[in-house]
């Protein structure tokens, strides 16, 4: 473990050796998924001479491949070359605008970008940076006239600002940042409502719409749910504990039935500097989140993420934020009942007795899956009765077993372990820890849980595991040899009797990720996926309105895989089952986020976040030496995060 702090930025988490913090003895789906398939299929494939071999292990996954079931499904569209360069690429017979880019304005008064003057005032009237979770609410049902809303996930200090540098390192950290450039960060973070229209093939901004909103890490939110008001929750500034400034680290979400916005604040341990008090109650719990390894420099400047000052701060992030975009007033509401942890996406589906069911994933190396259901049923003839939905409900994690069955556990006071003889007085205490909480459950400790989406065709629940390349040797043995998962895998659950509120599931991997022509990676494509239909990484998924699941990763690269990151389109049911095919990818040093489609599927939404970063541990990329200058490619512009849309040439629905 590094001893200087370290930026654990979203395109990081699979190569820093400061995470995967979880110390609980309880089984790894490493171990659950060796225990279910056993040695009985050959290797597919010779070695070749790529990136990814120089990044493997020396054992390979092998494991019967899932059963074909349904109709086929085809995704028609032809398939893009994998590959890496400066710029982004689409699929044939596609094309892609640039919406918005960090910095653009989006009402009449915004000043126009200028990255050599800017300032937190400006800030907060122009589009954030690096954008992340994406949703598209229509205004009278139409898909070419709705609500854009984006999460603004965190900022990139060296690539933001000239002559500044990677600012989280060793020697002398921070030494370059200012109160201005720290408030211009915190004016960066958080989201963003902006509404839009289509007119012909171009979408445009609706600068002068009432609608059209930035959330900071300085936005006024209410804290509300079991958690609100607790002793845990009240800082010098806020002695109810129910009233807190801004959202950070805002990564994927979720769009609700009722027509609001679920926003997942994620890795929220870098924004706090100082020390607890020894012997404070807080230490473990701060602890399991990893705080300690700053890496913004907000609290030098601003007391409240400094914890020693106010050391209560922290717990009052790492929540599920619920915003209503039609609303300009709504103030943001942290919905404590769906638990504390750092949250990757918040997707949701009704029940089919009418409760609201919301999976989550907790993005860190053997962390787990969780899901929430509500106590109340969705009021579908009355939008506005469903806004405190998420304030009553159960919050379960999930333990997997070695025979494809699977179980919800529910995390509530009294039950269990979630005693006061281990510390917890009221379901409060058990959410502001519910990672804790979970280990003492007996959860299995998975590999980077991340986007979590359900089918509404089929029930089924798709899990986003990107990798862990921290398992130990240990963990591995002939039943279970991939034990350094460097390219991550997708689960597939279904709920017993297809109710999403059952404690009982079956599970099965879909697919696990890497190149298919190296043995030693063991990637388990169906063999109809191509030298381009392959990937590994998987990050944030969406499905779309014929039930078809698409996967943008997080992680490919030159060193890593050879290729870039993108969206691919995978096939889930049918004799194609585990096919894959790339549609579109991202410029060098890039993330792909989003994704989101229109109802109709005409128009697909993406999130290009970090363009032209790198980091090789002695060089990073900075404004003034960049992978590349997308999407502007002017020596003038720095690269800039943004959002795209992609159409079908002539019109029609995508693939």
């Amino acid at each position: 473990m590094n001893e200087h702090p370290q930026r654990l930025r979203a395109s990081e988490l699979e190569e820093s050796g400061e995470i995967g913090i979880n110390d609980a003895d309880n089984p790894t789906m490493g171990e659950i998924i060796g225990a279910r398939f056993h040695r009985r299929d050959f290797l597919r494939g010779s070695l070749a001479v790529a990136a990814i071999s120089a990044v493997i292990g020396s054992r390979a996954l092998e494991a019967a491949p899932a059963a074909a079931e349904g109709d086929v499904t085809s995704f028609d569209f032809k398939e893009l070359e994998a590959g890496i360069d400066t710029n982004h690429h689409v699929a044939e017979g596609y094309e892609t605008q640039i919406l918005l880019r960090w910095g653009d304005p989006i009402f009449p008064d915004s000043p126009e970008f200028d990255p050599l003057a800017q300032s937190a005032e400006k800030q907060r009237r122009q589009f954030g940076y690096n954008s992340d979770f994406i949703g598209f609410f229509p205004i009278d049902n139409s898909a070419t006239h709705g609500l854009l809303v984006a999460n603004h996930e965190y900022t990139n200090e060296e690539l933001m600002f000239a002559g500044v540098g990677r600012q989280d390192t060793k020697e002398n950290p921070f030494a370059k940042m200012t109160k201005d450039l720290v408030d211009i960060e915190i004016a960066a973070h958080g989201g963003a409502v902006v509404e839009l229209i289509r007119s012909g093939p171009q979408w445009s901004v609706v600068k002068d719409s009432k609608f059209n909103r930035r959330i900071t890490a300085d936005t006024e939110m209410q804290l509300t749910g079991p958690a609100a008001g607790h002793e845990r929750m009240k800082t010098s500034a806020d002695a109810t504990g129910a009233r807190v400034l801004g959202m950070i680290n805002n990564c994927a979400g979720g769009v609700t039935p009722w027509g609001t916005w679920l926003s997942a604040e994620e890795n929220i341990h870098g924004y706090f500097i100082g020390a607890l008090p020894e012997g404070h109650r807080e230490t473990a719990n701060y602890k399991r989140l990893d705080l300690g390894k700053p890496a913004y420099a907000w609290g030098k400047f601003h007391d409240r993420f400094d914890v020693s000052k106010e050391p209560n701060e922290p717990n009052r992030f790492g929540w599920i934020v619920e915003i209503d975009p039609f609303d300009p007033d709504f103030v943001p509401k942290k919905r404590t009942a769906l638990g504390r942890f750092k949250h990757e996406g918040a997707a949701g589906i009704i029940n089919k007795d009418g409760r609201y069911v919301i999976y989550q994933g907790d993005d860190e190396r053997f962390d787990y899956v969780y899901k929430f259901v509500t106590e109340r049923t969705v009021d579908t003839a009355n939008a506005k009765a469903n806004l405190d939905i998420l304030d009553t409900g159960t919050l379960f994690v999930a333990k997997y077993n070695a025979d494809g069955s699977g179980e919800w556990m529910p995390i509530v006071f009294g039950q269990g372990s979630l005693t006061e003889t281990n510390g917890f007085k009221s379901q409060a205490d058990v959410l502001i820890e519910t990672r804790r909480a979970a280990d003492l459950l007996g959860a299995t400790r998975m590999d980077r849980p991340e986007d979590i989406e359900t089918s509404a065709h089929t029930n089924r629940v798709y899990v986003m595991l990107t990798n862990n390349d921290k398992r130990k040797a240990e963990h591995a043995d002939a039943a279970n040899p991939r034990a350094d998962n460097k390219f991550g895998h997708i689960i597939e659950m279904l709920p017993e009797g297809d109710d999403h509120a059952a404690t009982k599931f079956k599970w099965e991997v879909l697919v696990r990720c890497g190149d298919p022509s190296i043995a030693e990676v063991g990637a388990t494509f169906s063999s109809e996926t191509t030298k381009n239909g392959w990937f590994g990484m998987p990050d944030n998924c969406v499905i779309d309105s014929k039930g078809r699941l698409w996967v943008a990763t997080d992680g490919n690269n030159a060193k890593m895989t050879g290729r870039a990151d993108g969206l691919w389109a995978l096939e889930t049911q049918g004799e194609k089952r585990g096919t894959s095919k790339h549609f579109f990818r991202v410029p060098a040093g890039a993330e792909m986020c989003g994704p989101f489609f229109t109802a109709d599927d005409e128009n697909l939404f993406l999130a290009v976040q970090h363009p032209g970063e790198f980091d090789d541990d002695k060089n990073s990329a900075t404004f003034e030496n960049p992978l590349t200058r997308w999407p502007d490619f002017k020596d003038s512009m720095p690269p800039r995060p943004s959002v795209i849309v992609v159409t079908k040439k002539g019109g029609g629905a995508i693939a």
